[in-house]
């Protein structure tokens, strides 16, 4: 409910929620549905760039719908970008449950990427534009509420499908179920919207800038190319996309999606080996991104984007950290390698690698898995010295035929439980901040004739930063170690909060034409203003 009273919902904004949902739904999906796609190929189980190429043509494909995107909003409208979303969700969903093999499976992820492209810049422009100035942030808040709570749906589905025949294919396949401005319409919207007193105010406004953007749309043409150059030769869309690309490169760089797309990964780092377990834990952090999602609602247009964004990446750092140091202690702390165990545990089943080695009584459980081998825990207590095998599906199921945990993630740990804490700690930082404000900024920070076509560019490079970032983590863990790669995503987000605080301006509450005032005359931080600027543009 608005202030202006309750108006009824039409498709398009029934639509609006269901893909906003779905968005997040295949976003979160593909962290469960990638433990049994592994299980079913041995060939992406063995090769890590193989489940990197997975999780990230989702994002690929969401590059070119972001860019496209932008100007089909721009030139045909926000319903037809919400209905060829829904189309390319479905057709993804359905390919990719019924994929025969990995590279099937991609092609999917391509299709439903190209959708969430465009989704991406679609949803928050669609509430932006409709949104009273004074509570527009949480209303395109709700935007991220309807993602991550598609995000935790699909942890529940990967749950739910743990122990079906399938398993994989049905989570996967589950995205494809859902899939002229005239002053009197104009203004029986505005009605809708706005309480009485506000609704001559706006669409005077409305109408100021609708004839000076036709102005504009004479002068320059709609074509992608010539609306491209059009938007790139304004100082304001400049200077908008200096803030927008900014909160959008430092959001992938917080590390958010390693989380979401390999959470169960990242907990059976941890020490956690059972896939149901990892799930159940990711559940746990999905459900705080969430929860996080609701706090930006109440707060964000009391305390402001800038403000969220800069507290948010305080708490990301902190959390990044401490997570570092909790997975450096759990490597320097893992069971040693029984040499006994190792080498009679079953005939020619330790790992090559450990008979090989000059020192092998130094190796660790650590030392197995960079080997490539696995950990078989000793069967009295899984902390104490096992036995390092070759990873095999044979020698897993004998290994679980004696009792014991099979480790080919991460290694038994009394740090394993901190590590899920700190993971929790760091959703319930980003997800206020640095979770749903940058779509609000994004959303706001524009001017009307560019919005989609600026939307969209700052959303290539949120899903350029996201490709990078998911294409590259598992081979990150293998070379620096989880340690030392939470702690990289660290230095790139205290680098990410150095250019918030210069280059991001205060939004709260302004109409989109102040907005675009104060990008008229430059944003400096309030230390760097000069005396005659400090009283006109809103403070930092």
């Amino acid at each position: 409910m608005v202030e202006g009273g309750i108006a009824k919902p039409d498709k398009t904004e029934f639509s609006e929620d269901e893909y906003c949902a779905l968005w997040g739904f295949i976003a979160g999906v593909i962290s469960g549905a990638l433990l049994y796609i592994r299980e079913d190929f041995q060939q992406v189980e063995k090769k890590t760039w193989l489940q990197e190429v997975i999780v990230s043509m989702a994002v690929a494909g969401a590059i070119f719908g972001a860019a496209f995107g932008g100007w089909i909003n721009d030139r045909f409208g926000r319903k037809p970008s919400i209905l060829v979303a829904d189309i390319l969700f479905f057709v993804g969903a359905i390919v990719m449950a019924l994929a025969p093999a990995p590279w099937m499976i991609i092609i999917g992820r391509i299709f439903v990427g190209l959708g969430v492209g465009m989704a991406s810049m679609t949803a928050p422009l669609y509430i932006s534009e409709a949104s009273p100035a004074r509570i527009r942030g949480a209303l395109v808040s709700t935007n991220g509420l309807l993602i991550t709570g598609g995000q935790f749906l699909s942890y529940l589905i990967n749950l739910a499908f743990t122990h079906a025949p399938g398993s994989w294919r049905w989570m996967l396949g589950v995205a494809g179920l859902p899939a002229v401005n005239k002053v009197e319409e104009a203004r029986s919207i505005l009605e809708k919207i706005y309480p009485a007193n506000e609704v001559e105010s706006e669409l005077i406004a409305l109408r100021n800038s609708i004839e000076a953007e036709k102005a504009d749309e004479q002068a320059i043409g709609d074509n992608f190319i010539a609306k491209m150059k059009g938007a790139l030769s304004n100082v304001v869309v400049r200077r908008g996309l200096y803030a927008g690309v900014t909160v959008q490169v430092a959001q992938q760089f917080s590390g958010i999606n390693t989380v979401m797309y390999y959470s169960p990964t990242i907990v059976q780092f941890a020490g956690f080996a059972s896939n149901k377990t990892a799930l159940a834990l990711s559940l746990v952090t999905s459900g705080l991104n969430a929860v996080g999602s609701i706090v930006s609602m109440a707060f964000v247009d009391r305390y402001g984007r800038r403000r969220m964004m800069i507290v948010s990446m305080f708490g990301i750092i902190s959390c990044l950290v401490i997570l570092s140091i909790v997975f450096f202690q759990a490597a320097s702390h893992a069971p040693k390698i029984s040499q006994l165990e190792s080498t009679h545990f079953a005939t020619n089943a330790t790992c090559p690698s450990f008979l090989s080695a000059s020192n092998p009584t130094s190796w660790n459980c650590m030392s197995c898995l960079k080997a490539e081998c696995a950990f078989c825990a000793n069967g009295a207590n899984e902390y104490s010295p096992g036995a390092c095998l070759a990873k095999t599906s044979d020698l897993e199921t004998l290994c679980h035929g004696q009792h014991r945990t099979w480790f080919k993630d991460g290694c038994p740990s009394k740090f394993g439980f901190l590590a899920v804490v700190f993971l929790g700690l760091y959703i319930i930082s980003y997800s206020p901040g640095m979770g749903t404000v940058p779509w609000i900024v994004n959303s706001e920070i524009y001017p009307l004739k560019y919005r989609g076509i600026g939307g969209g560019i700052a959303a290539v490079f949120n899903w350029v930063c996201n490709l990078i970032v998911s294409l590259t983590f598992l081979t990150l863990t293998k070379a620096l170690g989880s340690s030392g790669t939470f702690l990289l995503f660290a230095g790139y987000c205290v680098i990410g909060l150095v250019f918030i605080y210069w280059f991001v301006p205060e939004t709260k509450g302004l109409q989109f034409e102040e907005v675009e005032k104060m990008l008229k005359s430059g944003y400096k931080p309030l230390p760097f203003k000069t005396k005659s600027t400090r009283g006109e543009n809103q403070s930092a």
